[in-house]
């Protein structure tokens, strides 16, 4: 362990994904000492197993002697809260208030002592005559949290791009509503076990063809997206025909590249925001967040950008400070 961390250190901040846990280790005015990660998420791990996992990845941040400070706070989010994952923190119904969620924390029993682990509940929404339809969210709700924490009382419309994309309308610091599309888990399931797989090759939108391709594709979608089931199989159709289409690796990206931006603009079709005034805020990695900016500006609507892990991090913040002064 770092002398440094160890006297510096005040708690820690934890997203635990499906797949993935990501730990950061923080002062007290929440400055990043240090980060660990490992691919030991929900689906990998029974109840039992969690706190090793954790301890594998913060051990060495931790004091030697935990008695002079006392324990040291964990704050986590994601699916550890999940039913299936280390103690279920059951869902708060929307509408809520981002900046009460540490009122739904719930607390594992830990073997160790040098540590106090509270684990935030994700939210849910039901059906009603407002049109808001059955939904859930876990671990997004402290991304919206952060974002509310960097800008209290905000209101408008947030999405988290992702293999679940969530659209989330907030007024004055609360979520209202959210709807949630498998946009990229569709991707994945069309690129890998569809026909299209014969076509279809890596994704990156470096190249300004594919650019447009996706642009056009978006376009296309939203404007039409009764056709989608037509044009996704033809997109194997101009693989075996066009003649026109790169030739090699470009080609397999090209197509790619389309099948991404007739997805994401199927997605954009089924939200409110061509009616939107306001920049829409787009929380996430660097790469997803500037493909829905790319998709939003083709429909000449507006966005900003925050940091996924920035707006995590201030979300398990500000559970925690709201928690003290409780």
């Amino acid at each position: 362990m770092s002398a440094a961390i160890g006297d510096q250190l005040a708690w820690v901040a934890v997203d635990w994904g499906s797949s993935n846990l990501r730990a950061w280790a923080l002062d007290d005015a929440g400055r990043v000492l240090a980060r660990g990660e490992a691919q030991r998420g929900m689906l990998s791990l029974a109840a039992p197993q969690y706190e090793a996992a954790l301890m594998a990845v913060i051990e060495g941040w931790l004091p030697e002697n935990a008695s002079d400070k006392g324990p040291v706070e964990v704050w986590v989010c994601g699916m550890a809260g999940a039913r299936q994952g280390w103690c279920e923190a059951p869902y708060r119904p929307v509408p809520t208030a981002l900046g009460r969620l540490n009122e739904g924390a719930v607390t594992p029993t830990l073997a160790n002592h040098k540590l106090t682990v509270r684990i935030l509940p994700g939210l849910c929404q039901h059906r009603d005559d407002e049109g808001r339809d059955f939904d859930v969210m876990r671990g997004e709700e402290t991304q919206l949290a952060g974002l509310v924490a960097r800008e209290p009382g905000f209101s408008g419309l947030a999405c988290l791009p992702g293999t679940h994309a969530k659209w989330a309308r907030l007024e004055a610091g609360r979520v209202m509503s959210f709807t949630t599309f498998l946009t990229g888990e569709l991707y994945r399931l069309l690129a890998s076990q569809s026909v299209l797989a014969h076509s279809l090759g890596d994704d990156d939108l470096d190249d300004p063809e594919d650019r447009a391709a996706f642009i056009e594709a978006v376009r296309e979608a939203a404007a039409n997206p009764a056709v989608l089931g037509n044009r996704l199989f033809g997109l194997r159709a101009r693989d075996l025909l066009d003649s026109s289409l790169p030739e090699g690796e470009r080609r397999g990206a090209h197509l790619a590249a389309r099948l991404s931006g007739l997805l994401i603009g199927l997605e954009l079709a089924g939200t409110a925001v061509a009616s939107e005034t306001a920049p829409v805020c787009l929380i996430g990695s660097d790469a997803l967040v500037e493909r829905y900016a790319l998709a939003l500006d083709a429909l000449d609507i507006a966005s900003r950008s925050l940091s996924g892990e920035e707006a995590v991090l201030a979300g398990l913040k500000l559970a925690r400070d709201t928690n003290r002064v409780a």
